[in-house]
């Protein structure tokens, strides 16, 4: 992971005569701003567009480096988890047959 912290130097301060202070800040990674900012706008977007009853699914992965996954049914307020996908594939079919 980059730390992308920078401190403001010295001369990058200033004082003004109604002894307001205030700085020149500088954007060296703007394009990572940018990036990161569009990426944020995304998620957003797919979230508020989502059908809040459609089944949630999602791979993760724990502190030690394990892969599990994590089923939701919004309908019924149901959820599995599983390190297995096949698992969670029939938890699903499982779930839909019974509707």
């Amino acid at each position: 992971m980059k730390n992308n912290i920078e401190c403001l130097q010295p001369e990058d301060i200033k004082i003004d005569s109604g002894s307001k202070l205030s700085r020149k800040f500088r954007f060296d990674n703007s394009g990572e701003f940018w990036q990161f900012f569009y990426e944020m706008w995304q998620n957003f977007l797919v979230k508020l567009m989502a059908d809040p009853y459609e089944l949630q699914v999602k791979e993760k992965i724990d502190r030690y480096g394990n892969q599990y996954w994590q089923a939701y049914d919004p309908l019924t307020g149901n959820s599995f988890t599983s390190g297995s996908e096949r698992e969670v594939s029939m938890w699903i079919e499982q779930l839909y047959r019974q509707r």
